[in-house]
C-alpha cells in the first residue's frame, strides 16, 4: 500500500532528532528546549504510529471506536485509581487550583458560546464548535504530559484530582450545549446517572475510598493494577492516531481554521497567562497546561454523533486540533518552562 504521512507528523521527530545529536554542553536554554521536546516527543510518535497502522490497513477507523469504548471502561479507570492510590490526596488537594480549573473551563465555554453564536448561524454546527472550543483531550494528554515533563517522584495527586472534577464538567456542558443548539433532548435524571456510571467518577470514588480506610492491595493485585495503569495512556494516544483522517478538513475549513486557533492559541494563552500570574508553578501548572492547550477532546465527536450535532464537523476538529497538538503544546512548554513556571 502507498500512503503518505502529513509533513506535521515529520516535523518535531526532526527537531528532536537534530536537537537531541547537537546536543553537546550546557545552557538553560537548549536545556528547557530538550526537556520541553522529550516531554512532547512520546506523546507525539505513539499518535504517529497508529496512524501509521491504521494506513497500513492494521487497524481500521471503526475499530478505534469500539477499542475506545473499551478503553475508558476498563483502563481509565484503572489508571485513575492507580494514581489516586499511590498520592497523597491531603498534599494533592488544592483548592485554589480545581476553582481556577473549574471557573477557566465555564468561562471558556461561555465566552465560546456568545462568539459562536454570532459567527455560525447553523444551530447543529454552533453546539459542536461551543464544545470543540472548551473540552480538551485532558483525560488523554494531561496526564503524561505532566509526567514527562517533572521530575521523576512527583506527586501527580493534583492532576488526578483535577481530572476527576473537570471531566465531569465536560460532560454537564456538552448536554447543555448540544440540547441548547439543535441537539437530542437528555432527561435530566439520566445526566446525572449518566455521570456517576462515568468510568472516570467510579475509579476515583473507588480510589479516595481506599486512601480514606487506609487499605492496600495486596502485592500481585497491586502489580496487575500499576501495569494497566501504565498502560492506559499509550493505549488512548495510539488510538487517536487510528482517529485521524485528513482527507475531509477541507470541506470545513473555515469553521475548523477558527477552532485551531481558538482551540490552541486564544484559549491556552489566556489561561495560562491568568495561571502564570496567578503563581501556579511545578505540576499545578503542568495539569493546567494539559487542561487548557491540549486538542478537543475524541468524546466531543461521540456526544455530537449521539444528540443530533454535526458530526463530520465534530470528527474534523478532533483531527485537526490533535495533528498541530504536540506542535503547539511544545511551544507553550517551551514558553513556560524558559520562564521557570514549569
Amino acid at each position: 500500500m502507498i500512503f503518505e504521512l502529513p509533513d506535521c507528523f515529520f516535523n518535531i521527530l526532526h527537531v528532536y532528532l537534530l536537537s537531541t545529536l547537537t546536543y553537546q554542553s550546557g545552557g538553560n536554554a537548549l536545556e528547557n528546549f530538550i526537556v520541553c521536546l522529550n516531554a512532547v516527543a512520546p506523546i507525539f510518535i505513539i499518535i504517529a504510529l497508529g496512524y501509521l497502522a491504521r494506513r497500513l490497513g492494521d487497524i481500521k477507523r471503526e475499530d478505534v471506536f469500539r477499542i475506545n469504548k473499551l478503553a475508558f471502561r476498563y483502563f481509565i479507570p484503572v489508571m485513575v485509581f492507580y494514581n489516586i492510590y499511590v498520592s497523597d490526596l491531603a498534599a494533592s488537594f488544592n483548592v485554589k487550583l480545581l476553582c481556577f480549573a473549574l471557573l477557566g473551563v465555564l468561562a471558556v465555554w461561555f465566552v465560546s458560546m456568545q462568539i459562536v453564536k454570532r459567527t455560525e448561524r447553523r444551530p447543529e454546527r454552533q453546539g459542536v464548535m461551543i464544545q470543540a472550543l472548551y473540552r480538551s483531550n485532558f483525560v488523554i494528554i494531561g496526564l503524561p504530559l505532566a509526567q514527562q515533563l517533572m521530575p521523576a517522584g512527583s506527586d501527580f495527586g493534583c492532576v488526578v484530582i483535577l481530572l476527576a472534577t473537570v471531566i465531569p464538567l465536560y460532560n454537564v456542558l456538552a448536554v447543555i450545549t448540544l440540547e441548547r443548539f439543535g441537539g437530542v433532548k437528555k432527561n435530566r435524571l439520566g445526566l446525572v446517572v449518566d455521570i456517576l456510571k462515568n468510568p472516570m467518577i467510579v475509579g476515583t470514588i473507588v480510589g479516595i475510598l481506599f486512601q480514606l480506610l487506609k487499605l492496600r492491595l495486596p502485592s500481585g493485585i497491586e502489580r496487575a493494577v500499576a501495569q494497566i495503569a501504565n498502560a492506559a495512556s499509550p493505549l488512548m494516544l495510539f488510538l487517536l492516531g487510528g482517529f485521524f483522517e485528513f482527507g475531509d478538513l477541507r470541506d470545513d475549513i473555515k469553521a475548523v481554521s477558527f477552532i485551531v486557533i481558538g482551540r490552541l492559541i486564544v484559549i491556552p494563552g489566556v489561561m495560562l497567562g491568568l495561571a502564570c500570574l496567578l503563581g501556579f508553578r511545578g505540576v499545578e501548572f503542568a495539569s493546567l497546561l494539559g487542561a487548557f492547550a491540549s486538542s478537543t477532546a475524541i468524546a466531543s465527536f461521540t456526544m455530537a454523533q449521539q444528540m443530533g450535532g454535526d458530526a463530520k464537523l465534530a470528527g474534523n476538529a478532533v483531527v485537526a486540533t490533535s495533528a498541530l497538538c504536540s506542535l503547539t503544546i511544545f511551544i507553550w512548554a517551551m514558553i513556560f518552562k524558559t520562564i521557570g513556571v514549569i
